[in-house]
């Protein structure tokens, strides 16, 4: 599938090396005016722009939204209509010739077989729909559920607070650099807190906040895992202790406390530092890629978080 959501629904579309990324965001409110420098700014975020260990491609990125339906321009910017927001972002600076000796070669750590054995084929510029270029698109539709939210008091904050085995920021960049000297590349924890919820917005059972948001935050490429509140450093904890701290939930519905929960990144499975493949071949992967795609997936955890919370607007 690559629709998530129900009131507000959020498809995406795009491969990484084609002619755009893009989506369709329908459940928008009309009258909304879209906030263009916010939308831009949160794009240059996700482009790791001055960040240590980014990929020279996303460095170069400077994505422009085309609003494609549901706005309309009124001169100070685009107005929603109440009708599905659909927009694209161009793929400007696609290098498909950096991926032709991969054409055959199913790259370690990536979804090539998999994609392979459902479809019968595979996009083996970049990885296509399973390339982090996809979450462009997910990082406008979010601006604009964060900018709703925002009208209802909603702020949502993520922050990278782990990369590898390093929880001090300051180390962060020193360590990246290491680990790019060393042609390999790194995981890391984002951290993200939401406040002004109300108490009250989730469902019992099967729809509970915290299921919702952790399908959106596995959704996203490299993310491996979630954990809200005590999560689980929980398990050496005591009940007398866990039991003051649920991390804003409880049986799937707000207590009006603030929400907290942390997402956690794989390496970027593609590293310039040679591998051994099962047939005893050798492979040095070249092209762009992040040293930690936790870096710039910040913003994304972010977006996603901003969809999933307007869907549960009342």
């Amino acid at each position: 599938m690559n629709t998530l959501g129900d009131k507000w629904s959020f498809t995406s579309f795009g491969e990484s090396h084609g002619a755009a990324v893009g989506g369709v965001l329908d459940g928008v409110p009309s009258g909304l005016h879209i906030d263009i420098d916010m939308i831009r700014n949160e794009l240059a975020r996700r482009s790791g722009r001055g960040m240590p260990g980014v990929s020279g491609r996303a460095q170069r990125e400077a994505d422009e939204v085309e609003w494609l339906s549901g706005v309309l321009d009124e001169g100070d910017g685009p107005v929603t209509l109440g009708t599905p927001v659909a927009f694209l972002l161009r793929n400007r600076d696609a290098r498909p010739e950096d991926y032709e000796e991969l054409r055959h070669t199913l790259r370690p750590g990536h979804a090539d077989g998999t994609y392979l054995a459902k479809y019968g084929i595979r996009d083996w510029r970049g990885g296509g729909r399973a390339s982090a270029r996809e979450t462009a698109a997910r990082v406008v539709a979010g601006g604009i559920a964060r900018q709703v939210l925002a009208g209802r008091g909603i702020t949502i904050r993520a922050e990278l607070v782990q990369v590898g085995e390093e929880t001090d920021p300051a180390r962060f960049e020193a360590l990246l650099q290491a680990v790019q000297a060393a042609g390999d590349s790194v995981g890391g924890i984002i951290r993200c807190v939401v406040t002004g919820l109300p108490a009250g917005m989730g469902e019992p059972v099967f729809d509970k906040l915290q299921s919702h948001l952790a399908f959106a935050m596995l959704s996203i490429n490299a993310c491996k895992g979630f954990d809200y509140g005590t999560g689980f450093a929980g398990v050496a904890l005591r009940g007398s202790e866990a039991n003051r701290y649920s991390g804003g939930l409880a049986g799937g519905i707000t207590d009006g406390t603030d929400l907290v929960f942390r997402t956690v990144f794989k390496p970027t499975p593609s590293i310039s530092r040679p591998q051994t493949l099962p047939d005893g071949s050798t492979l040095r992967i070249r092209g762009r890629h992040d040293v930690c795609v936790a870096v710039r997936a910040v913003p994304v955890v972010e977006a996603m978080t901003a969809l999933v919370l307007a869907d549960f607007l009342e």
